[in-house]
């Protein structure tokens, strides 16, 4: 097989292993400084950089202090590696106009990475939205496109 794109799952295992262990400095050793994330399932955050993926991670873990992701699938090609997460947590800090539910949420994500020089450079991530909100109790808050 390929050594980069063992490099690259590679790499990708560490980047979900620092997320996971809240290092978010760690980030710097596998996060280009002009990261980019592209994601729907959020109202497309404004993930420009690798200051705005630690921002985001850090309000993440303040609404679910102990989540967990999991990696469960890594498939790679050239320059790309695309991944199925799980999620796990507890609802405790406030989701924008969503209050604390004290609730367990548990989804499955896909991420596709793009790696340049041994940094990801780039991920589209989506989840299912509408199943993470039932679990949470706020489908009636939602409001319809």
């Amino acid at each position: 097989m390929n050594d980069n794109i063992e490099n690259n799952k590679a790499l990708i295992r560490a980047y979900a292993t620092a997320i996971n262990t809240y290092n978010w400095d760690q980030l710097d050793n596998y996060v280009s400084g002009e990261f980019v994330r592209h994601s729907f399932a959020a109202g497309e955050p404004n993930v420009r950089c690798r200051g705005d993926l630690i921002q985001y991670l850090r309000i993440q873990h303040k609404i679910f202090p102990k989540f967990k992701d999991k990696i469960i699938d890594l498939i790679a090609e050239e320059n790309k590696v695309a991944a199925r997460h799980s999620f796990k947590g507890t609802q405790l800090g406030e989701m924008g106009p969503y209050p604390v539910s004290h609730k367990d949420v548990a989804f499955e994500y896909l991420a596709i990475y793009r790696i340049e020089g041994g940094m990801i450079v780039e991920a589209w991530v989506e989840w299912d939205n509408y199943t993470s909100m039932k679990q949470l109790g706020f489908l009636d808050m939602m409001k319809p496109n």
